[in-house]
This record gives structure tokens, sequence and C-alpha cells, in this order.
């Protein structure tokens, strides 16, 4: 198998995996925040009851690591092509930045201050400030999954165009 083939092949794979990552940040938004933070404190107790098999962390690290392994392998294996490069250089950067290191420092915090701490440790006043601004910031990572996806969609269309014209 060829450098092309492997970089068409690791575009699509990094393009499926910021889909599914886009995807289940939607569910999210629009199913499951609502009923975590409907009645906060409340609901956090009701939504830790109910994720007790698995929950959001047993699922976005893996799929974010893949996307992120297979977006760096797709940016290195069509780092010659310049018109799928910078597309997918600024997909896997948004993606490092909106998702993983928004995560790290401002997600994470707040979920240790919601769903660890809770009232035993913060008053009800600090839940709900960390709820609305856990919710927030959320539009925000929604945001650069959107765009994160879509860079990677136009990498991955300037790669076939790039086979095609090469082609003729």
């Amino acid at each position: 198998m060829n450098r092309e083939k492997l970089g068409f092949a690791f575009s699509l794979i990094y393009l499926w995996a910021v889909m599914i990552l886009l995807g289940a940040i939607v569910f999210e938004t629009f199913v499951v925040y609502p009923n975590i933070f409907h009645n906060v404190p409340d609901s956090f107790q009701t939504s830790m009851n109910f994720m007790v098999v698995s929950g959001p962390s047993d699922f976005f690290p893996p799929v974010g690591m893949l996307a992120v392994v297979t977006g760096i392998a797709a940016v290195l294996l069509n780092w010659r092509v310049e018109s799928v490069r910078y597309w997918l250089v600024a997909s896997v950067a948004l993606l490092i930045v909106g998702e993983f290191l928004l995560s790290v420092f401002f997600f994470w915090p707040r979920n240790t201050i919601m769903f660890e701490e809770g009232v035993a440790v913060h008053s009800v006043v600090v839940l709900k400030q960390t709820a609305w601004e856990f919710q927030t910031g959320h539009w925000i990572r929604l945001g650069t999954n959107i765009a994160t996806s879509a860079l990677a969609f136009i990498g991955l269309s300037r790669f076939y165009k790039y086979k095609i014209l090469a082609q003729q």
C-alpha cells in the first residue's frame, strides 16, 4: 500500500472518528445534559445513579484518542499535498485545543466539583454556578467539534479532488 492510499485511509478514519465524537456531543447536549442539569444539585445524584455501569468518561477518552492518533497520522501521510495539509492540521489542532485541553483544564475540574465533591464540600450556590459554567463551556466545545468535523471533511474532499485531478 502506498503513502497516498494510507493517507486517504487515515483521513477517512479520522473523519469517521470526529463525526462519531460530534454525534455523541450533540446527543449529550440535547438528551443527556438536560437531565443532568435540570434540578441542580439533586439531578447530579440521579445522573450518577444512572451512570453506574458506564458514562461519558468510558466513551470519550478512547474515541478521542483514536481521533487524535488518526488525525496526526493523516496529517503526516498527507503532508506533501498542500491543499490537504492545512485543513487537516487545523482540524487536528482544533480537536486537541477544543476537546482535549478544554476538557482537562475546564471540564474535568468542574466534573470533580459537581460529581465527586458535590454538596459534601460545596454549597448549592457554588454547584449551580459550576453547572452554569460547565453548560456554557459545553457550547464552545460543541462549536469546536462542529468546526473540527467540517475541517476534516474539507481536508478529505480536497484529497479526493487532488487524486481525481492527478489521474487526468
